[in-house]
């Protein structure tokens, strides 16, 4: 005799007590995924030669603004 009672045929689970068989992904592709995802990671970092430029931008633009404002032009003065 048996500890389980008994289960009626139309109260059977949706659910299979076993996984069904299917294919399994490989190491090799696991491993691409990871070098693809990591040179895509490479590629969208800013380098050095961008922070050097947008450097120069901005201290040349605050140049610029500080001439602009502080210039005088030939106006003479007349008293």
């Amino acid at each position: 005799m048996s500890k389980q009672p008994p289960v009626p045929a139309g109260n059977q689970s949706p659910f299979p007590l076993q996984e069904s068989p299917h294919d399994h992904h490989s190491e090799g592709e696991a491993v691409t995924a990871a070098r693809e995802a990591a040179e895509a990671r490479r590629r969208r970092a800013r380098s050095s030669r961008q922070v050097g430029i947008g450097a120069a931008v901005g201290v040349g633009s605050a140049a610029v603004v500080a001439s602009l404002l502080y210039w005088r032009g030939s106006r003479k003065d007349k008293k």
